[in-house]
């Protein structure tokens, strides 16, 4: 599929019901998406009116006003005294750091915000339909009074490098908590699925780290640009925690049971954030990965019963 027939899709699936399809608001439309940062109504009237001449400023600001209802554009305040625009295609729902002496703006993601958010929205009963969070301060360039020293990178590809950072990460403990379930683990079966969960750790941790490498090398600027994504937990991968529990366990089906709890909460995390975000190489990532702690999800979870059942037929031939 061509990106101009992906676009128009992406329009399509976003139009109100009833809305009738117009050649100047889909010139307009087509304009937006191929912009990245965050435009003024007045910057997008100057692009338009380079492709065609034609189209009046009332009708780009009628455009706007669409995108925005449509959920194709996010209106954004930086304190300038008129407002900016960023189209969602491709586009990860984020937050600003917004620098009030230079005015440079960075975006973050954080899914503990999100989940702030959706706490207090469903304690209130309260029907959330944007969410905005933006800090105002100083940037780094400006307290030290160095100029930065390269390009803000899109966040697509930020969104990119830290995914795959955060699997990197998951799958690196992953295989740590599974090498030392199988040394722990008496039963024969139950450390062979742990020996087995992880080669495929091991195998997806090859597969994840040259994804890394391609990605930066080509875009090298990536490695020093400042991170993204913000998840609690994550920096050290979400299996840390039951790394750390395995410490203490004697049982094989305790030790089956932790391994559960993390690839349980790993699925849920990586199909929870995948499924928020805009198509985007970030998304794919996530939602790849989630498909991946499924399967081992499932697998756990059948050696869990098969070893329950067996403990309950041993105690039954000896009562």
């Amino acid at each position: 599929m061509s990106s101009e027939t992906s676009t128009a899709a992406y329009v399509d699936s976003l139009r109100p019901a009833g809305s009738k399809r117009s050649s100047k608001r889909d010139r307009i439309v087509d304009v937006f998406l191929r912009q990245d940062g965050h435009l003024t109504a007045d910057d997008l009237v100057d692009l338009i009116r380079k492709e065609d001449q034609r189209i009046s400023r009332a009708t780009v600001y009628r455009t706007l006003a669409w995108m925005e209802a449509a959920g194709i554009a996010r209106k954004v305040d930086f304190g300038e005294g008129r407002f900016r625009f960023e189209h969602s295609y491709r586009h990860p729902r984020h937050f600003h750091l917004i620098c009030k002496s230079c005015n440079q703006q960075m975006e973050f993601l954080s899914s503990d915000i999100e989940q702030m958010i959706e706490e207090v929205a469903e304690a209130r009963r309260f029907a959330v339909s944007q969410a905005v969070v933006q800090l105002y301060g100083t940037c780094e360039a400006c307290t030290t009074g160095q100029p930065a020293t390269t390009r803000l990178a899109s966040t697509e590809s930020l969104f990119a490098r830290d995914a795959l950072r955060i699997a990197i990460a998951t799958e690196r403990s992953g295989r740590e908590f599974y090498q030392r379930a199988s040394a722990m683990t008496s039963d024969a079966r139950a450390r062979s699925i742990f020996e087995r969960l992880s080669t495929d750790e091991d195998d997806h941790l090859d597969r994840l780290e040259k994804r890394y490498a391609q990605l930066i090398a080509e875009e090298p600027d990536l490695e020093a640009q400042p991170q993204f994504l913000f998840f609690r937990g994550a920096a050290n991968g979400l299996f840390s925690a039951g790394v750390d529990a395995l410490r203490g366990v004697t049982s094989d089906k305790d030790a089956l049971m932790i391994g559960i709890r993390c690839e349980r909460g790993s699925h849920k995390f990586f199909k929870k954030y995948g499924e928020k975000f805009e198509d985007s190489e970030g998304k794919r990532i996530f939602l790849e990965f989630a498909d991946e702690e499924r399967e081992h999800l499932e697998l756990l979870i059948r050696e869990y019963r098969i070893l329950t059942r067996r403990d309950k037929g041993k105690a039954g031939a000896t009562a």
